[in-house]
């Protein structure tokens, strides 16, 4: 592989990072009042991210290629995924304004454990077939004829981790600066509740298309 390959790959990854997914929404809902759980999902996203290359490293992930019933099954479990986290994360809101938890002045908003937060950026990754499919018809094109199929495959999936690693722990410490000197109690819970919609319509809207499809 020739560095302007490599450099080519690297621009189209950044391209696809900044396209706002379930997993920039996912991290920054998480990041509202810990900061280090939004990296820590980041850094999930971005380990799932290397589990797909390895995927298609050993020709696995082109079962959904060649099998349009599993991709709709994987596209389903994941939009239910979301669908749940989006669902969980709204009434758990909920019950944290009501109990009074987070120490009177945090306006209800969930706060996550780093582990936590690790879980769920690696299953919104893992159970998200389009992240499949990008490397499924991407990757390929960029390993050499002949060449090491498993190490090109890595290779190329470890740019792709870092470049979206990189911009989703930008995501997580703009929202909570933001949210330092917007930390009302009305706006904390509102942007959680917002963004825990969001995820769960993209959850909706998945499983509507791996339905129909």
């Amino acid at each position: 592989m020739t560095l302007a390959s490599l450099a080519a790959f690297a621009g189209l990854c950044l391209i696809l990072s900044l396209t706002p997914g379930p997993d920039t929404f996912l991290v920054l809902r998480i990041a509202l009042n810990r900061p280090s759980a939004g990296i820590a999902a980041a850094a999930g996203s971005a380990a799932a991210a290397i589990v797909w290359a390895a995927l298609v490293g050993v020709g696995l992930a082109a079962i959904l290629e060649q099998s349009a019933e599993v991709f709709r099954w994987l596209k389903i479990a994941g939009g239910l995924y979301l669908l749940y986290l989006g669902i969980s994360s709204f009434l758990k809101t909920r019950k944290a304004a009501k109990d009074g938890l987070a120490g009177g002045n945090e306006g209800g908003a969930l706060r996550h454990s780093n582990l936590a937060g690790l879980g769920a950026g690696a299953l919104s990754t893992l159970l998200n077939p389009k992240v499949g499919l990008f490397y499924l018809a991407v990757v390929p094109q960029f390993i050499p004829q002949g060449g090491d199929t498993m190490g090109t495959a890595m290779i190329l999936g470890a740019v792709e981790a870092v470049i979206g690693f990189a911009y989703l722990a930008v995501v997580a410490l703009i929202a909570y600066k933001a949210m330092a000197w917007l930390r009302r109690p009305k706006v904390s819970t509102g942007v959680e509740r917002v963004s825990s919609g969001i995820i769960a319509a993209l959850g909706a809207g998945v499983i509507a298309s791996g339905a129909s499809s």
